[in-house]
């Protein structure tokens, strides 16, 4: 049994002592029945949150009115919800009314998909009364009962559909596909950030490109802030899995979208500040690369990640030799004399004092200018040799 269910072992024993009952759920069981990593494991229970209280001395209230409280045992934190029953839900994503019940399998039931509706006792007994390890084994997302309830209940799940087929390389169960399309319109009503959040863990899976292009198919891009246009981008191969990290994939979908207001596209998704900027300047590096090759002073004025980043997505977009070109570039940035600004012998203050200048825009106009001389090599990087060198292009 996987390392994190052994450190799990006491803590559950302990709920079972007491007299009640204790499983681990959801996508670590999952994932531990894929043979995948495990990050962290939930433990579901038929002890209420006061009753978990009672029982380990250390606990945090992490979302109590859900049954949920953090257990703190060895420096470890699990959380642990009681079992429960969701009653008619509001706003197509919170159930009304949340009723704690003392029995697993109508715990199980309320959940999304059949993969995640498996459970797991303290010494690896799988208990799965809605067929989950047969989806696992086919391959399929496929939701608990009828489709249309589930995502009525809750229209996030549409979006967490598709992201398992990212995720795992599944593909949809046919009737949770067409049940998918037909309330593709309740996406509408759930909060940009929840879909954002779903859709960048979309676009990290390894099958992204399959995933977007079932979004397309089920309709589910209409309601996704400005993608509406992706009905008419082919994709033609798979152009996202060589790419690496959220932004290098958002600076993707925006090139094919042909998108000029990268900021204004980005803020309806409600993405950080930083994060906009980064794809930005990925976004404007690929449209200059289109027309000039790299010299050394534009890859120092990057820097050798985003130059990466760049050229990864350039290579992409233009069907180029990826491994060779990224050699190239590592090549030319390990050639490079100094590798950031601070390297640089001289200062703003030395031309001054050099010239008897007062500062202004002229100090950094010059500054580039000898950069540009040490990048490609006119010069030593040496407070005498720029000075010397300096003076006799007779800049000034």
């Amino acid at each position: 049994m996987d390392q994190k269910f052994l450190q799990a072992y006491p803590v559950m024993k302990k709920i079972e002592d007491a007299g009640y009952e204790a499983f681990f759920v959801g996508g670590s069981v999952r994932d531990y029945i894929l043979g995948k990593p495990i990050q962290d494991v939930d433990i579901a229970t038929s002890a209420t949150p006061d009753e978990i209280k009672r029982i380990f001395p250390k606990t945090v209230d992490v979302g109590i009115e859900h049954g949920t409280v953090l257990v703190i045992h060895e420096g470890e934190g699990y959380e642990i919800t009681t079992f429960r029953a969701e009653s008619e839900y509001e706003d197509y994503r919170h159930p009304k009314k949340v009723e704690f019940i003392r029995t697993l399998e109508e715990d199980l039931k309320r959940r999304d998909f059949t993969i995640n509706a498996i459970a797991m006792n303290k010494d690896g007994r799988v208990i799965d009364p809605f067929g989950g390890k047969r989806s696992l084994s086919e391959k399929k997302i496929k939701t608990v009962g009828n489709p249309d309830e589930r995502f009525n209940e809750d229209a996030l799940r549409m979006m967490r559909a598709i992201r398992f087929v990212s995720q795992l390389g599944f593909t949809l169960d046919h009737e949770t596909f067409q049940s998918l399309k037909k309330n593709a319109h309740l996406l509408s009503k759930i909060a940009v950030e929840r879909i954002t959040s779903e859709f960048e863990k979309l676009l990290l899976g390894n099958e992204a490109t399959k995933a977007l292009k079932l979004a397309i198919e089920g309709k589910l891009h209409h309601y996704l802030p400005g993608l509406k246009n992706l009905d008419y981008v082919e994709f033609s191969n798979d152009p996202l899995f060589p790419l690496q990290g959220v932004e290098e994939k958002w600076a993707f979908l925006l090139y094919v979208l042909s998108v000029t207001q990268t900021n204004d596209f980005l803020r309806k998704w409600k993405l950080p500040v930083k994060k906009m900027k980064e794809i930005h300047l990925i976004l404007e590096g690929v449209r200059k690369r289109e027309n000039e090759i790299w010299t050394r002073y534009s890859l120092f004025e990057q820097g050798l990640t985003r130059a990466q980043r760049i050229e990864r997505l350039y290579c992409v977009l233009k069907n180029k030799e990826l491994e060779t070109s990224l050699d190239v570039l590592q090549k030319m940035w390990n050639g490079l004399s100094i590798h950031t600004i601070k390297e640089l012998a001289v200062s703003g203050k030395d031309l001054m004092d050099w010239t008897k200048k007062k500062g202004g825009p002229w100090v950094k106009e010059e500054l580039n200018f000898i950069l540009d001389g040490v990048l490609e090599g006119q010069v030593e990087n040496s407070l005498s040799d720029i000075k010397r060198w300096w003076e006799n292009c007779k800049r000034m």
